[in-house]
């Protein structure tokens, strides 16, 4: 690798900068799903309802999808590896203070600011790899930023699990200090900015001083976090029979559009929205952003599983799903490495027939399925996510000229969270409505007299006999048992044919994968760029 100037600052080796703003990245993904193994926890311990402990988790993930599209705009003006190091420096600050909060009001304020750290480190990360690996490398610079995507949802809940039974909820927090000290230190140390990013930087802030598009900036921030509070509430109340959702469905469509329109006519926008004029960024972020619905659909969809039907623990279903984060673990750096000679239609194609594949699989789910019939569909499941990730996030940049490429990955980042969300906030709809109509057929069939039902309700009033209840006390224990018995069948149908449309889902996206074409070589001075202080 080409070292720096003898005038010029030391070479860095770029895996010590890659570790470096890797640690970030992963810690702000843990957070997004660590909270929710603890809810019962923290219900108990701050004295909240249902209702008002999802604001712990809406809260985050508001703050960060509002935050993503604006790390370039924030980049231009202060400095790139200023603006990771100061998200850096709040997420662990606002980590150590949800560990202390008392209260539900601080604690949701908190987990605000964590989540305005944590949103702004992704895209930011994106770039730097992104400008510190050569061209011929660039498929393992995402390699690396996917598997802290990826992985770290994964790990998340088994984390959480294991924090929460050991521990104390607070901890789920505090692991974040140490963490992040140690990060920010080696940021501090090994990160630097090349100096033709850093001159384009202090162009553009000159002229976006003098032009601060404030309009933009307050659009865009109502607009992405009306539509995230519908996407994460709209399920629990009932969508468009609450005005609160349809208000602000209303909300969020108009300040997008006029945040458009305000964009195409700023003399210095605050997002650049004319990369999407770029048809391979449009193309992958698209294809991206409609993979991460269906990813994050089955992620959320099989730890229910695990733990509302089969009665598994927090630990013991992260522990079922780590098979999954392992082989993604070993697979994803060979995707990265080998990107360069397959094409990235034909990596993403086998990944999304593997996620389908394993899904069909999923769907033949029942109460006796075995931990190995589990983990079949999982190290499947696996080797699908590490074939797409990589391949979707390096053709999505392949042709953003390096300056713009922290512009770039803040809009690949937002398109691929809100993707994320809807496909979360579909397929838990069709979850819920899928259990209460298959529960009505099923109650069809559990009626006085039925020759099925007969032996199965005497069977239990039987057994709370024993138990010592009287007749009364013991046949309604045996109706509750009956009811029991085909809520959890109802679960469990409900949950095959919900896997088994989210395969058929995968299988639909596969027309899309024609437009992944592999960007031709750029001429080093636009793609490649000045060399980079970096050594092997």
């Amino acid at each position: 690798m080409a070292a720096g100037s003898p005038s010029g600052p030391p070479p860095v080796n770029k895996w010590l900068v890659t570790v470096s703003v890797t640690f970030g990245t992963l810690m702000g993904t843990i957070d997004a799903s660590i909270v929710n193994v603890a809810v019962p926890h923290l219900r108990g311990s701050l004295g909240a309802t249902v209702e008002e402990i999802t604001w712990v988790t809406t809260g985050f993930v508001i703050a960060n999808v509002v935050v993503m599209p604006l790390t370039a705009f924030l980049g231009h003006l202060f400095g790139q590896k200023r603006v990771y190091m100061a998200a850096l420096a709040m997420f662990i600050l606002s980590s150590a203070l949800c560990g202390l909060a008392g209260s539900l009001t601080t604690l949701v304020a908190f987990r605000f600011l964590q989540g305005l750290g944590a949103g702004a480190l992704q895209p930011t990360e994106q770039a730097i790899l992104r400008q510190t690996f050569p061209l011929k490398e660039q498929g393992m610079a995402m390699a690396v930023f996917g598997m802290a995507v990826i992985i770290g949802p994964a790990v998340g809940p088994t984390l959480g699990g294991y924090i929460v039974d050991n521990y104390s909820w607070p901890w789920i927090f505090f692991i974040n200090v140490p963490v992040g000290v140690l990060a920010l230190t080696m940021v501090s140390n090994f990160v630097r900015e090349p100096e033709d990013i850093r001159a384009a930087q202090r162009a553009m802030a000159t002229k976006r001083r003098a032009n601060l598009d404030w309009v933009g900036i307050a659009l865009l921030s109502i607009g992405l976090a009306a539509l995230q509070y519908v996407l994460e509430e709209g399920n629990r109340d009932d969508w468009f029979n609450s005005q609160v959702i349809s208000g602000l469905t209303l909300v969020s469509f108009v300040a997008l559009a006029s945040f458009i329109v305000r964009e195409m006519t700023a003399v210095a926008p605050a997002v650049d929205i004319a990369l999407f004029k770029d048809s391979v960024f449009t193309a992958g972020t698209v294809v991206g952003g409609v993979m991460f619905a269906l990813l994050m659909s089955v992620t959320f969809l099989l730890p229910v599983f695990l733990q509302e039907v089969l009665g598994y623990t927090a630990t013991q279903s992260g522990l079922a799903l780590m098979p999954r984060a392992l082989i993604m673990m070993v697979v994803t750096p060979i995707v990265g490495r080998t990107y360069n000679a397959l094409s990235p239609r034909l990596v993403v194609s086998f990944g999304v027939t593997c996620v389908a594949v394993s899904t069909w699989m999923m769907s033949h789910y029942t109460l006796a399925t075995s931990e190995s019939g589990i983990v079949s569909a999982l190290l499947v499941q696996g080797l699908g996510f590490s074939c797409l990730f990589v391949p979707l996030a390096t053709t999505a940049l392949s042709r953003i000229p390096r300056a713009k490429l922290a512009d770039a990955a803040g809009l690949n980042s937002v398109v691929r969270f809100i993707g994320g969300s809807i496909g979360l906030a579909i397929f838990a709809t069709l979850l819920t409505r899928h259990m209460t109509a298959v529960r009505s057929v099923l109650a069809t069939h559990v009626v006085a007299g039925s020759p099925t039902l007969l032996p199965r309700l005497y069977g239990a009033q039987r057994m709370f006999a024993q138990m010592g209840m009287n007749a009364s006390a013991a046949h309604d224990g045996a109706l509750r048992v009956v009811a029991g018995a085909v809520a959890q069948q109802s679960a469990v149908i409900a949950f095959e044919q919900v896997f088994l449309l989210t395969g058929i889902s995968f299988l639909c996206v596969l027309p899309l994968v024609y437009f992944l074409k592999r960007s031709p070589q750029q001429a080093p001075s636009d793609a490649a760029g000045p060399p980079v202080h970096v050594e092997m």
